[in-house]
């Protein structure tokens, strides 16, 4: 006879096959975007400058090319969340990667043969906004469902890390291969999504959370809603992100800070987007050896305010090693934001709901940054990219005084751990932890 041999339980995320494959894809796919964003960016403000624009016309492109990257994602939001929780959310991610994927190529193709324009770029930012929309949410709630639930803590945190990551060095890359042939970041990008189509593909069947039959899909959405507005650590916590970074965000600038400000071009662009993600990465490799346990929502109000504060000095700033200093900063403030807020969001979600409170902090995260970008652009317009930064600098210091009043559960906030009372769905039962 014999003798079955047990599988010893995986003592952390990835050690499970599902999970790691999921975080390579992801973090490729995150990279490839970031890139493309960068460049789409980079490309139409040096096409309005070379047609004739002046630097706040330009900027005024800039605020489009945001705007046109928010609106299909604010638009979709209700039914990209209702689509991960209804749907398969391997499916869901695997077909935006391939949307991506055509978005890369077009891109790609017309900056080769030197024919990019403002309407392709436009046109493409309108895309890449409606697979963004549906990938955020759909992937966001996979995550929790690929491993056991006593790693969902270190799972989320290692996500949101890879996802804050790839956003940053994304960008730096974009920057930086740009530098030696315009075409090339969306070369790589290109190839980055193939990557991340494959181990996405890799991923086995995972459980799917059961919805209400009784309800229509409309009501599942309002119930989706509803629990964001009712959970008030939630709600704090994607507002807060919500109006300090659409006030306060420096990346959409960086394009006329590289050109007209600091005049450093293109490779002091790439140097301006890859600070913030050094600062980044190692705020994530001191998690990797310190996990944050204690006083999780004060720091996250103090790291905001530290975000607020930097963009004030690198918006004063006409020295290139003090704003490289000052984007390292925000970088470094902005990662460990990010990964309490994610953390909180995720373990105070029921998973049948999440896929819809993804989507609602998805769309608040693209209102922070695609938004942000639309009115950082347009605000520049109108008082000059210096003042713009300047006042979004401060109005995210006034954010976090209002938020942590309005919302005093941010600041009374000890640990990742939800009230046992809480989340009244439990979990859904992993295969391993049968």
């Amino acid at each position: 006879m014999a003798l079955r041999v047990s599988t010893p339980a995986p003592t952390h995320p990835l050690q499970v096959h599902n999970y790691r494959a999921y975080l390579m894809s992801r973090f490729a796919m995150t990279l490839g975007q970031y890139a493309m964003i960068l460049i789409i960016g980079w490309q139409a403000y040096n096409l309005a400058r070379d047609g004739g624009m002046s630097i706040a016309e330009a900027s005024g492109q800039l605020a489009l090319i945001g705007l046109l990257q928010f609106l299909p994602l604010f638009v979709l939001t209700p039914f990209t969340g209702l689509a991960a929780d209804r749907f398969d959310r391997r499916t869901i991610g695997l077909l935006t990667i391939f949307l991506q994927l055509g978005c890369a190529s077009v891109l790609g193709w017309f900056t080769y043969t030197e024919q990019i324009s403002l309407p392709i770029l436009f046109a493409v930012a309108v895309v890449l906004g409606i697979a963004r929309g549906f990938a955020g949410p759909a992937l966001s709630a996979l995550a929790p469902n690929l491993v056991p639930k006593t790693l969902l803590p270190t799972a989320i945190a290692v996500s949101t890390v890879a996802w804050q990551l790839g956003s940053i060095l994304g960008a730096a890359m974009g920057g930086y291969l740009y530098s030696l042939t315009p075409a090339l970041p969306y070369a790589v990008a290109g190839a980055l999504f193939t990557f991340g189509f494959v181990m996405l593909a890799l991923v086995s069947k995972v459980p799917q959370p059961v919805m209400r039959k009784d309800r229509r899909p409309i009501g599942q959405i309002v119930d989706g809603m509803r629990y964001v507005v009712r959970n008030k650590m939630v709600l704090g916590a994607i507002t807060l992100d919500l109006f300090a970074v659409f006030l306060a965000g420096a990346n959409a600038l960086l394009p006329v800070f590289a050109r007209d400000i600091l005049e450093v071009g293109a490779d002091g662009l790439a140097q301006l987007a890859m600070a913030p993600g050094i600062g980044a990465a190692l705020t994530a490799a001191y998690f990797s050896f310190r996990p944050l346990k204690t006083n999780v929502g004060p720091k996250m109000l103090w790291s905001v305010l530290v975000f607020g504060l930097a963009t004030i000095a690198f918006a004063l700033s006409r020295s290139m090693a003090l704003s490289l200093a000052m984007l390292f900063i925000i970088g470094a403030a902005d990662m460990f934001s990010v990964y309490i807020r994610q953390s909180l969001i995720q373990l105070h979600t029921p998973d049948d709901k999440r896929g819809r409170v993804s989507s609602v902090s998805m769309m608040t995260i693209s209102a922070s940054n695609e938004g942000g970008d639309a009115f950082s652009g347009t605000l520049a317009f109108l008082i000059g990219p210096v003042a713009a930064l300047i006042a979004g600098g401060v109005g995210a210091i006034v954010t976090v005084a209002l938020w942590s009043r309005i919302f005093p559960v941010l600041r009374t906030t000890k640990t990742f751990d939800p009230p046992d009372d809480l989340l009244e769905d439990k979990p859904t039962k992993h295969p391993q932890e049968a």
